[in-house]
């Protein structure tokens, strides 16, 4: 019988010590993730209006941090955007100072009945879906991602914020599982 006692309160400790646990793993996990809410952003000003602020020469400035924050790509984007029909066109050229990766990029985006827009890019995995907020946009798709010689799907959660009518600045989470990988983060001036 003491045995048998002592079997029981050895199983319930060990049960207690595994749900311990996973809220610890569940609460690490949580902490890794990022969610904004769109909606803190629909009164604040100045309204962004993504084909204007494209539309044109725009410089951009960025990093890329790992997840322990160490810049691992440093570089400047130029973007000549042009209305074409009903298409915004971005045509991306990057310049890295530090890490290397794509050095052209074309987005495509159409802008929905409802005011969100489609999009894509020849490396985009699938079509990106953006939705304005006021002062901010979000912009999410997916990438296969070359790092150190593999590839990785990977999502982007990226959110541009209007400075003023010529000034942005750009945070982007890359996740995996839905665990923030790295994040980078850009400004953005229009050229005159």
């Amino acid at each position: 019988m003491i045995v048998k006692l002592s079997e029981t309160v050895l199983v319930k400790t060990v049960f207690k010590i595994k749900i311990a646990c996973l809220l610890t793993l569940a609460i690490m996990v949580g902490g890794c993730s990022l969610t904004i809410d769109g909606r803190d952003y629909k009164e604040q000003a100045p309204a962004f209006n993504l084909v204007e602020f494209f539309d044109g020469k725009v410089t951009a400035w960025g990093i890329v941090q790992n997840r322990s924050a160490e810049v691992v790509q440093r570089f400047i984007v130029n973007i000549d955007g042009s209305v074409e029909g009903s298409e915004l066109v971005l045509d991306e050229t990057f310049e890295y100072i530090i890490g290397e990766g794509v050095t052209e990029r074309v987005w495509r985006l159409q802008t929905n009945a409802d005011g969100t827009f489609k999009g894509n890019a020849s490396d985009i995995a699938g079509p990106a879906t953006g939705t304005p907020h006021g002062n901010a946009f979000n912009f999410v798709y997916e990438m296969d991602l070359a790092v150190d010689g593999s590839t990785y799907r990977v999502a982007f959660d990226d959110w541009f914020f209007a400075i003023d009518d010529n000034t942005l600045m750009n945070r982007s989470y890359i996740k995996k599982f839905g665990i923030v990988m790295a994040e980078v983060t850009i400004f953005m001036q229009r050229q005159e």
